[in-house]
């Protein structure tokens, strides 16, 4: 899609029709990345797809470079996850339940998982990521982008059967970072 990239790159150098035009032609995967992202929050979540693509897309836009459609996507799904770990921290705090109790991910389910879980996963992906980039980056795409293992292996330019083996090892060092974290 040639017309994204371009107007991805004139929206960068401050065109603000370029990044007026620019939504409505991404807006429909950003909408379905960030309908899978809140398929799994909690039921009764402040924010909805709606927001989140919002909040995300006026992230995006601006002093950001983008080498490619692949690389806007990337960054979207990782200024999605920015804003729910935001949210959470939010929740976190005393006044909002902060009190609650961290949960393993191995008991995590995406459809419940409450805000304090979020974060716990959110400081060992950050441990992992200072470990091995790739493997992080995967697991920001499937689980808080919500993509399929092929989608995640096309935006990270490697293989299905490489990202089926990165997911689990980066499944198994999250659960085990997460337990010892509960211990």
């Amino acid at each position: 899609m040639p017309d994204v990239t371009r107007l991805i790159e004139a929206a960068q150098m401050g065109d603000r029709q370029a990044a007026t035009d620019l939504l409505p032609l991404v807006y429909d995967e950003l909408r379905k990345l960030a309908a899978a992202k809140m398929a799994g929050e909690a039921p009764g979540h402040t924010l909805d797809a709606t927001a989140l693509v919002h909040e995300a897309y006026v992230r995006l836009v601006g002093d950001r470079p983008f080498a490619d459609r692949k690389h806007f996507f990337r960054v979207a799904a990782e200024a999605m996850r920015q804003i729910l770990i935001d949210h959470a921290r939010q929740k976190r705090r005393i006044r909002h339940g902060g009190d609650r109790e961290r949960v393993p991910l191995s008991d995590v389910v995406a459809a419940e998982a409450p805000a304090e879980a979020l974060l716990a996963l959110d400081e060992a992906l950050d441990r992992f990521a200072a470990r091995d980039p790739v493997k992080a980056e995967l697991v920001k795409l499937r689980y808080f982008a919500g993509l399929s293992e092929k989608e995640a292996a096309a935006a990270l330019g490697i293989s299905r059967a490489t990202a089926s083996r990165f997911w689990a090892y980066a499944r198994a060092w999250l659960i085990n970072a997460l337990d010892e974290k509960t211990e």
